[in-house]
């Protein structure tokens, strides 16, 4: 028989790896980032620092620019929170933009009913109770099919997004639509409307609380150690006397909820209305920056900052330096790649064959 030919190259994970390394790693795959970027805008005809200093500057650089970045940064970050405790769990809820725009369509009834009956404070108090429920029940649905009979959760949730999508569009075009015809929700009156507090509506305040909450529920409670102990074993959950589904079920409430209030915060104080694009693709983009910062809530801030910047920044470079949009897009998604790609080299490492010689010569007595 012949023997079994070892591979060229194979993959193992890493035990450990000292920070500093870790750090070295991340920094090269930002360098990386930064010369595939300039190469493609030199191709184009760009001048790459010209490029890359406009992408500063056009979302730091004013006022008005450091707000829009922010207004970007929050929906990111409250949304990235959401899904933390449902990795941690190993249970992959795709659905954010679903939970996202159920929370939006709750507060927008209450927001286009209930103006003038209640005092301001009160009613966006329950524009924003209204909306935590009603994604905390989006989510509950395919949490419920997943304890009680397995199934698949990506697609289960993936597949919710556009089921509350298609309720907007009908809403849009029937029982909300303003002025006939026009296929639009109206505006939402000034007591329907998050204050605003240095400039950004008072969001920012909201989802940084809630990163603090999070953190503190997933490192030092009951809940957040159950957590833990199903993302790493459910069979040893089970020995240990958890119930397993409860678990579940009771997590991607809280998920959920979160991404509804999300809606609530994007609906009523960036958008200030609805429609049915009102999450935006945040809640496929949070995934990438719960995944960067490790399921970190404070390293979330970072990154969400992070990649506001890469957004508001490629806007301008589309209206400063005339560069298409296309080539924007290519840019951001460069830098999330090579964000993304560091982490297997942080917890992979690649191991090649020997040469034959060296190898008899290793086995040698």
């Amino acid at each position: 028989m012949h023997e079994k030919k070892e591979p060229w190259i194979r993959l193992a994970k890493r035990d450990g790896m000292e920070g500093w390394k870790v750090w070295c790693i991340r920094l090269s795959s930002f360098l990386v980032a930064v010369l595939l970027g300039g190469a493609i805008l030199r191709m184009i005809g760009v001048n790459p620092f010209n490029a890359y200093y406009n992408i500063v500057v056009g979302s730091l650089g004013k006022k008005t620019a450091l707000r829009q970045t922010v207004k970007i940064a929050i929906p990111l970050l409250g949304t990235a929170l959401a899904i933390a405790p449902c990795f941690k769990m190993r249970f992959w809820n795709i659905g954010a933009e679903g939970q996202i725009t159920a929370g939006a369509v709750a507060a927008t009834y209450f927001a286009l009913h209930w103006v003038g009956k209640v005092p301001a404070p009160v009613l966006l108090l329950i524009m924003g109770l209204a909306g935590a429920v009603a994604g905390g029940i989006w989510a509950l649905i395919p949490a419920f099919f997943k304890a009680k009979w397995g199934t698949n959760e990506i697609l289960f949730t993936l597949m919710m997004n556009y089921i509350i999508i298609g309720v907007v569009k009908w809403l849009q075009g029937g029982p909300w639509e303003g002025r006939k015809g026009s296929q639009l929700i109206p505006m939402f009156k000034s007591d329907a409307v998050l204050p605003k507090v240095f400039g950004v509506h008072c969001g920012w305040i909201i989802v940084l609380i809630l990163t603090i909450l999070v953190f503190i529920y997933m490192r030092y409670t009951k809940h957040g150690y159950e957590i833990a102990v199903i993302g790493e074993s459910e069979n040893t959950a089970r020995y240990a006397g958890m119930n397993v589904g409860r678990i579940i079920m009771r997590t991607m409430f809280l998920s959920g909820a979160i991404s509804g209030l999300v809606g609530f915060i994007v609906s009523s104080g960036a958008n200030t209305t609805l429609y049915d694009g009102v999450a935006g693709g945040v809640g496929f983009t949070a995934i990438t920056v719960a995944w960067l910062a490790q399921l970190n809530p404070f390293a979330m801030v970072a990154i969400s900052g992070l990649l506001a910047v890469l957004e508001k920044g490629a806007d301008s470079l589309q209206t400063l330096l005339q560069v298409p949009a296309s080539i924007s897009d290519i840019i951001t998604g460069i830098f999330l790649f090579c964000m993304l790609g560091c982490e297997f080299f942080i917890n992979f490492q690649m191991i090649f064959r020997k040469k034959e010689g060296h190898r008899k010569e290793a086995t040698r007595p």
